[in-house]
């Protein structure tokens, strides 16, 4: 039973759900993360990281090519029976309640720290479910029209953070591979945590209208976020002195106090109140997610009411829970954990397993 009524999205709007997926709270740590084991060849694991990615994306949507009309939730009991299909279906679940937990609680500490420090979570929470439920309750194609035009209204946000390169250092960069590729090699698990997205695949595929076209437009997804973590990155490697870079927590962020108007002070406030409706493009899909694991899982009830229920959850979650940097930081980790599993290994996993079922079917005989 399908948690939304059988829709189609068009190929852009499945692009961007990916690339609004990807494009999330990662990119506002990524640079500092880097530099702490690459130096400044922290831009090229972006690219490593962005190969992974794709490759996996290109397994991902292959997977589903198999049955075009299911999502993971259908094909798990397919493959591993009610029982362990059921157990999966769980993991799933809960690994989409993770992150849309990690994302919104981490957007509610930004919007705390830099906008509004002394208003409750509660608050400022509730004045973001109003409209998530609204989004949510009108499927899937609602989701669709909301990570498009977002990221048109968006265009303008990456573009303004070229400005601080009036002051750019080249010589930052310099020399490339200084500690040589090992570095590099090893801030790759980064990059390909800030990829995680690409796996919505596994969800937004059956409701794809033009299934022919969905390598093709994971691969667009993939690397339009490479080109969006590339650009803030050099900035940030340009802009700041390597020994810099590691002393701010969110060096993203702090390249807009370098942005200045003689009309406007903290330009940073408005950059930021409308980058939370970036940010909402990473949680909506998990919610999406999360909601069609639990309508798999109990097998009835409107995705409405399914809806409602996360959303109250969050908000009764946000009148307890004031989380502190390191909390944070936790539960960014652990969602990068289980996200490399379900996103990276899983689909390994359950390609072979696939090809391996479908050749001991092929020769049993046939009574």
């Amino acid at each position: 039973m399908r948690a939304y009524p059988i829709t189609n999205i068009s190929l852009m709007q499945y692009i961007f759900i990916i690339h609004g997926t990807q494009v999330g709270i990662g990119i506002l740590t990524l640079p500092r993360e880097l530099t702490e084991i690459a130096g400044t060849d922290g831009w090229i694991s972006i690219l490593f990281g962005g190969v992974c990615s794709v490759l996996a994306s290109i397994l991902i949507t292959n997977i589903m090519k198999k049955h075009p009309d299911k999502t993971l939730y259908d094909l798990l009991p397919i493959y591993l029976g009610p029982y362990l299909g059921t157990l999966g279906n769980i993991f799933v679940c809960l690994y989409g309640a993770l992150a849309t937990f990690t994302v919104i609680f981490t957007t509610l500490f930004v919007i705390n720290v830099w906008i509004l420090v002394e208003t409750p979570n509660y608050l400022i929470l509730a004045g973001y479910l109003i409209p998530a439920y609204i989004i949510g309750s009108n499927g899937i194609k609602a989701l669709g029209r909301y990570s498009e035009i977002t990221f048109y209204l968006a265009i303008w946000m990456p573009i303004l953070l070229l400005v601080p390169l009036k002051e750019a250092n080249v010589l930052h960069l310099l020399p490339v591979l200084k500690e040589g590729w090992w570095p590099v090699f090893s801030a790759v698990k980064n990059t390909i945590i800030s990829f995680l997205g690409f796996e919505m695949a596994f969800f937004f595929y059956p409701y794809l209208k033009c299934k022919k076209q969905a390598t093709k437009g994971i691969i667009l997804a993939n690397l339009m976020s490479v080109v969006m973590f590339l650009l803030i990155t050099l900035i940030s490697y340009l802009f700041f002195s390597p020994n810099e870079i590691n002393q701010y927590q969110w060096p993203t962020l702090t390249l807009l106090k370098e942005i200045e108007f003689p009309f406007l002070e903290r330009f940073e406030i408005i950059y930021l109140s409308f980058y939370m409706y970036v940010l909402s493009t990473t949680w909506l899909p998990y919610i999406y997610v999360t909601i069609l694991g639990s309508q798999a899982i109990l097998k009835r009830g409107n995705h409405k009411k399914h809806l409602l229920i996360v959303l109250f959850l969050l908000l009764f979650a946000s009148i307890f829970f004031q989380p502190s940097y390191m909390q944070v930081s936790l539960l960014a980790k652990v969602w990068g954990d289980a996200g490399l599993i379900i996103s990276y290994v899983f689909p390994v996993l359950l390609g072979f397993y696939i090809i391996l079922h479908h050749f001991f079917t092929r020769r049993k005989p046939t009574s």
